[in-house]
């Protein structure tokens, strides 16, 4: 799991973040895969890319769960930077024999419609050139509801958690199942 604040439990403990429920509901229902959360708070796209092949060597994933470029955007970074990096951890995780999952992030509409949709496609273009899984937008339904967002509405509570786990779960079942 190669994310940012967002999978590595922003303002909660790790325990109580989605990345280690989805581990437990694994357990629980004696799937025989564990997920090793690299996620770093604060991690862009380019972060992602440079710690990635480490990671791909140490730990031999079957698939790899890719949610970056959050920070990305809200720095305003260039779109074409956050594509390319998406493409080249996205090769480096298929050319380690690793599926991938890629869950896109949005950002704010105050950074322009331009900007907005080009940043929301970098994902739909990393992931149709290299056949990767474009999974869903994982704060779809609690961005907007701030009973489930923290008072920096940006990370989500720990009710939240479950919700995210959920999300993921729906695309990741048959994944684990190939």
């Amino acid at each position: 799991m190669m994310g940012d604040s967002i999978s590595a439990a922003y303002g909660m403990s790790l325990e109580e973040g989605w990345v280690e429920l989805l581990n437990q509901t694994l357990k629980d229902n004696k799937i025989e895969y564990r997920i090793v959360n690299a996620s770093i708070s604060g991690e862009t796209s380019a972060g992602g890319r440079r710690r990635l092949n480490n990671l791909l060597d140490r730990y031999s994933p079957d698939i790899v769960i890719i949610e970056l470029g959050g920070n990305d955007g809200l720095r305003g970074y260039p779109i074409d930077q956050l594509e390319t990096n998406l493409v080249s951890m996205i090769q480096s995780s298929l050319n380690s024999n690793a599926r991938v999952l890629v869950l896109p992030m949005e950002i704010p509409p105050n950074y322009g419609s331009r900007y907005t949709s080009k940043f929301r496609n970098a994902y739909v273009k990393a992931t149709q050139e290299t056949g990767a899984i474009l999974g869903p937008f994982i704060l779809k339904d609690i961005a907007l509801n701030r009973s489930l967002m923290q008072t920096d509405g940006i990370h989500p509570k720990r009710s939240a958690q479950p919700i995210i786990r959920e999300a993921v779960l729906k695309v990741l079942l048959p994944l684990l199942d190939q």
